[in-house]
């Protein structure tokens, strides 16, 4: 995955991929006190381009306000930065991780006295679910674990801890010979993937949890949601989904930025449709990848 990527960018400085080290007894280590994000830079006709980077900048700040991380640099020097980074390692595409965290001083719950750190990496990453799943579709389980409530933790944000959650759910998931999970809510409606938002399909109009159900306001979803009012169709985007209509659904798909737009064609072992990629699906995936491959839409990109 890592092949031929040199340079990480920390806290101000450019650092070589070996040495880009922090103390055993970091804070966000321990406590899992940090946020981040997940980006995508796409090889596009008008050349490298960052999709949807402002957007994806605005979450990472606000991630950070309710666990008062202080991030010391503006948003147009992690934007200079990620830029630079791009351009020195030679990367027409990549997946770009900009991670902010509580660093190395005391190790107390309080993370008062911790430096806040900053950094940002960028790789090679290809289709997050496999090159085939965008095509063929991927066998999903509902998982066993819930997914937190907002009560509890915040879910609008991406929190580094919170993730644990995720990686339980995916790994039962895999380990029962599945690719992904769908999370349920506290309630036992349908909430996310562990890295995904949902969509489900029926009579040609699409439903998706509302920000109530305990997900993340995912960017790529947010996109899937224009891109389908564009084509005409009636988006229910503060929908409550039940377990059961998964099983009964025209047509699922995840959204996400590792994801993309990835059709679902089966949960629980019960067929989705006709257990292929669906014309929905297919129409919005295919909008999606218009997009990516002009990379004509400038409010969407950062050009590199």
């Amino acid at each position: 995955m890592f092949e031929g990527t040199d340079r990480v960018w920390m806290d101000g400085e450019f650092v070589d991929f070996e040495d880009a080290n922090v103390h055993v007894l970091t804070h966000a280590l321990h406590y899992g006190t940090g946020v981040f994000e997940g980006v995508r830079c796409y090889d596009t006709e008008q050349g490298p381009a960052i999709f949807r980077w402002e957007e994806h900048l605005d979450r990472l700040y606000a991630s950070a306000k309710p666990y008062d991380l202080d991030i010391e640099f503006t948003k147009e020097e992690l934007t200079d930065a990620t830029v630079e980074l791009i351009r020195s390692e030679g990367f027409e595409s990549c997946y770009i991780r900009p991670i902010v965290f509580y660093g190395f001083d005391s190790l107390g719950v309080s993370p008062r006295t911790c430096p806040t750190e900053t950094v940002i990496a960028a790789w090679p990453w290809g289709a997050y679910l496999g090159e085939e799943a965008l095509e063929e579709g991927v066998d999903v389980m509902v998982s066993s674990w819930r997914k937190h409530a907002s009560s509890q933790i915040p879910t609008n944000i991406k929190t580094t801890g919170l993730y644990v959650n995720s990686m339980l759910a995916g790994e039962e998931a895999r380990s029962n010979g599945y690719t992904e999970a769908i999370v349920l809510n506290k309630e036992g409606n349908v909430a996310e993937g562990p890295g995904e938002n949902i969509f489900l399909v029926r009579d040609d109009e699409i439903y998706t949890p509302g920000m109530a159900e305990s997900i993340l306001g995912g960017i790529t979803r947010q996109t899937a949601i224009t891109l389908a009012e564009e084509l005409g169709y009636t988006v229910h985007d503060e929908a409550t989904i039940s377990r059961g209509e998964l099983y009964t659904a025209d047509e699922l798909f995840f959204t996400g930025t590792a994801a993309e737009v990835t059709p679902i064609r089966s949960v629980d072992d019960n067929e989705i449709g006709e257990g292929t990629k669906g014309p929905v699906t297919d129409d919005i995936q295919s909008a999606f990848f218009d997009v990516i491959d002009a990379g004509e839409r400038e409010e969407w990109f950062k050009y590199v």
